[in-house]
């Protein structure tokens, strides 16, 4: 009666190893197959904090283009984002009471030229004195300066773009009159750019003219690092903060308007880093895969912080040590085995 119990319990130890050589399975059951990646371990560097301030994206050439003179507007050349060049005629401002004006005053300066012809005709005779000569020629001069005034509000009608660039912002449309002072379009340069940012007191001291400070415009995911150009000299009495500019490099694509972060270097600290493509996206949250026992990938939440270059600070979710997967396929799998490549 020993034989069959001895068979039974055989045939069981031999089911039991089978079991432990199966390949591990996803939650339907199916086979994973080991993923080929390479790692990255994780460690704490001694690196400057820095602090996270909002910027703006700015034309370095812009203007507010207003009216010198007041009329209807009769004319709007350009829509908006329209590029322009220097000296395009931008709109034209109706001047009928200026053309008026220009040749009330032209038939003055002939008048004044015919009198003052005449009293150096009668001075000749002896019939004027050099005081009636000089009268009409300081008039001649009078009337020659009104004129030349009278002309130049003419040419004011017609406004021109001071230079190469485009309209960013028009505040008026045909048919409306403009003021003396008025807005009437903005126009923003197309070849260089600049980021407009306040800097808290606090670390404003650590910056000057020159200095480097990284970049981003995260709409775009463009990063890059710029110079200082320009740094107030005193702090916003409301907000507490220093102005800069900070230059945009030759080439970069942005555009005038655009959010902007911009990093500003503190005193060093610790900081755990990792390699930016070893973060991805998790619906709302995101997530790394680290080696976890038996070299299976382990999902894990983290929270983020600044970018260092191509690496990103951890504030949580992995600890210092730990080897997380560099640039992981999208298929990758929590518990999937893994095969460490160099």
């Amino acid at each position: 009666m020993r034989f069959p119990t001895l068979r039974l319990f055989t045939t069981g130890a031999l089911l039991a190893v089978g079991a432990c050589k199966r390949p591990p399975t996803d939650s339907a059951g199916t086979a994973m197959p080991t993923v080929r990646v390479q790692v990255f371990n994780v460690r704490i560097e001694m690196l400057p904090s820095r602090l996270e301030t909002s910027g703006t994206v700015r034309a370095v050439r812009r203007a507010a283009i207003a009216a010198k003179v007041s009329g209807q507007i009769d004319n709007l050349a350009v829509t908006l984002g329209q590029p322009v060049h220097a000296g395009d005629v931008l709109l034209h401002i109706s001047g009928t009471e200026l053309s008026a004006r220009a040749a009330q005053t032209s038939a003055q300066l002939a008048q004044v030229q015919r009198e003052l012809a005449r009293e150096r005709t009668l001075l000749a005779a002896g019939a004027s004195t050099t005081d009636a000569v000089q009268a009409q020629e300081d008039r001649l001069a009078q009337t020659q300066a009104a004129l030349r005034e009278a002309e130049s509000m003419i040419n004011y009608t017609t406004v021109r773009a001071p230079f190469d660039g485009v309209v960013a912002k028009k505040f008026v449309e045909a048919g409306d009159f403009a003021s003396p002072g008025q807005p009437l379009l903005q126009l923003d340069g197309r070849n260089a750019f600049e980021i407009e940012v306040g800097l808290p007191d606090t670390f404003a001291s650590a910056v000057s003219v020159g200095a480097s400070l990284d970049v981003e415009i995260p709409t775009i995911s463009v990063h890059f690092s710029g110079a200082v150009a320009e740094l107030s000299s005193a702090a916003d009495s409301t907000a507490r903060d220093v102005t800069a500019k900070i230059t945009v490099p030759a080439g970069t694509v942005v555009r005038p308007g655009q959010f902007a972060r911009v990093f500003v270097p503190g005193t060093p600290g610790a900081v755990l880093l990792a390699p930016v493509v070893a973060v991805s996206p998790f619906g709302q949250m995101e997530r790394v895969f680290v080696v976890g026992a038996g070299n299976r990938a382990s999902l894990r939440l983290v929270k983020t912080s600044a970018l260092r270059g191509d690496r990103i600070e951890i504030v949580s979710g992995i600890e210092a040590g730990e080897r997380v997967v560099v640039a992981p396929p999208a298929a990758l799998r929590d518990g999937q085995p893994l095969e460490i490549v160099p």
